[in-house]
């Protein structure tokens, strides 16, 4: 039977992937709005949509950079899983 501190462990584990794994997306979407965003209050342009496309440019690159380390990132905490599930039922 699984205690529940052990499915605790693992859903804690599982949220710190999450995390680290969204977190180089994130960051740049956080930089690239905040650098439009100032370029607006300067320029006083108040255009919704302008923001949009740098980000998705900037998202996309962020993946290409660091989706190899989200993959084995995701991966390492699968197989750590999976090689855990025995010990788990005992």
């Amino acid at each position: 039977m699984i205690s529940q501190q052990e499915i605790l462990t693992v859903m804690k584990d599982a949220i710190l992937v999450i995390l680290t794994s969204s977190l180089p997306m994130l960051g740049a979407a956080l930089v690239i709005g905040v650098i439009i965003s100032i370029f607006q209050a300067t320029t006083q342009i108040n255009e919704q949509t302008l923001a949009f496309v740098p980000k998705i440019i900037g998202i996309l690159f962020a993946l290409l950079i660091f989706g190899g380390w989200i993959i084995s990132n995701v991966t390492d905490f699968t197989t750590g899983l999976y090689s855990e599930i025995l010990t788990m039922l005992r």
